[in-house]
């Protein structure tokens, strides 16, 4: 294949890869589920096989990047390696185990009048996946898409065609090995932006798109669809150290929510600290970030706490705005403040958060409870690092994207988000007066 292929008439090849999902769908909302795991266990193994090829071809994508002076962050998503490759076949190996969702009877009552009805899982039909820079997650996209009865069309960025087009060519050879429809899942072949807007008014052929990257390509996915969108715009993720926290707890879950992925939506991006541990938990805390290699920008309270490490740390410690507490760095960079309490916390979250993972560190239940049910955002935790929102964490085998919508899905989406449902009604020749 071509880098960069042109292609004359994007609405046609759109058009086109939309017809044949649509087929492929019907096809899938019929086949067997043991023909379904086959299918992914054999995707799993062409994976494995093909994984030169795949490294050869990000490797292409990685030098292109860094050429292009990418971040670290984007190069940190768009890297493959061995063990990322494994990964994602195990990945597809978990899928394949887990419980079809499709068929399963929701609720089921009789009428008076003897109509039999059953609310039945039903798949969503053809979904639409626009994405950046991780072509682990074409992976996990087409696992979960094939688990669930969907078709997929999948249009990553430009910065990972030849990973994304190495990993779907791969993917294809284990659907054809197990008798499925190859067009089960698509992949865009051509970069171009305008892609993006023809995929969301692809009205009768895509039931659903779902954006996963940054705020800008979502708001033009959003501004341009004609058809149902699922998104999250922001992962602005906030750790609050109440001050009945265990403080060495609170240093392990603020490094490791910061720095084990900077890159990724729900990486911390806040630090929020009551007054009364500040002085105690700041220093130590903030020592563990900068060996890290984590700036930081702090309010004057925060400066105050942290004594002689912010001018010694005069390059790595900054005073923060407003807006450090409404951005989504993913690098490594941390906002910090000082609060007076729990409920200055949550309303700082509330105010300036984006609703998509927060969590808090304390020893004290009441306050535990207090957070977890104040906090309106799609995952709330206590003790617990704000990387864990990840389907693969969930147990649902993976993720296709975290929503922060409260309407059809929010969360880590997993199988059951990538379906709906129907009324199957029996009858024994009832009519209504």
């Amino acid at each position: 294949m071509e880098f960069f292929p042109v292609v004359a008439d994007l609405a046609q090849l759109i058009a086109q890869l939309g017809q044949q999902a649509r087929v492929a769908a019907r096809q899938l909302a019929l086949a067997p589920a043991a023909k379904i795991d086959a299918a992914l266990n054999a995707m799993a193994a062409e994976l494995v096989a093909a994984q030169m090829d795949i490294l050869n071809a990000n490797a292409a994508d990685v030098a292109a990047a860094r050429a292009n002076n990418q971040t670290p962050a984007l190069l940190d998503r768009l890297t493959l390696t061995p063990e990322r490759i494994a990964k994602c076949a195990d990945g597809l190996r978990e899928v394949a185990k887990l419980p079809h969702p499709l068929g399963e009877i929701l609720r089921e009552w009789t009428q008076p009048n003897g109509l039999k009805f059953a609310k039945v899982r039903v798949p969503l039909g053809v979904i639409g996946f626009i994405y950046e820079s991780r072509p682990n997650v074409t992976v996990d996209a087409a696992g979960l898409c094939l688990k669930s009865g969907n078709a997929v069309i999948l249009r990553g960025g430009s910065e990972a065609l030849r990973s994304n087009t190495a990993i779907a060519t791969a993917l294809s050879r284990g659907l054809a090995k197990a008798g499925l429809p190859a067009h089960a899942v698509q992949l865009v072949p051509v970069t171009d932006r305008d892609t993006v807007r023809l995929l969301g008014e692809s009205v009768g052929l895509i039931d659903l798109l779902i954006p996963r990257g940054g705020k800008g390509l979502i708001e033009t996915v959003v501004k341009s669809a004609r058809i149902p969108v699922i998104k999250h715009y922001d992962g602005i993720c906030a750790v609050y150290v109440d001050k009945a926290a265990d403080l060495a707890m609170a240093e392990k879950l603020i490094v490791n929510a910061k720095v084990s992925r900077p890159g990724v939506c729900n990486a911390a991006e806040t630090l929020l600290v009551h007054k009364d541990v500040a002085a105690t938990f700041l220093p130590k805390a903030a020592s563990a970030l900068l060996a890290a290699g984590v700036k930081l920008r702090v309010d004057e309270a925060t400066r105050t706490a942290l004594g002689t490490l912010s001018s010694q740390h005069s390059t790595l410690i900054s005073s923060s705005t407003k807006d450090d507490y409404r951005t989504e760095f993913l690098d490594l960079i941390l906002a910090v403040k000082i609060v007076d309490d729990c409920a200055a916390a949550i309303a700082h979250i509330e105010a300036n958060g984006s609703h998509h993972t927060d969590t808090i560190v304390t020893a004290d239940a009441a306050t535990a409870e207090q957070f977890l049910a104040s906090v309106d955002s799609a995952v709330v935790l206590w003790n617990a690092s704000t990387r864990f929102n990840d389907g693969h964490e969930f147990g649902f085998g993976a993720e296709i994207g975290i929503s922060t919508d409260k309407l059809h899905a929010r969360g880590p989406m997993g199988l059951e988000e990538l379906t709906s449902y129907k009324y199957i009604v029996r009858g024994s020749g009832q009519t209504r007066g």
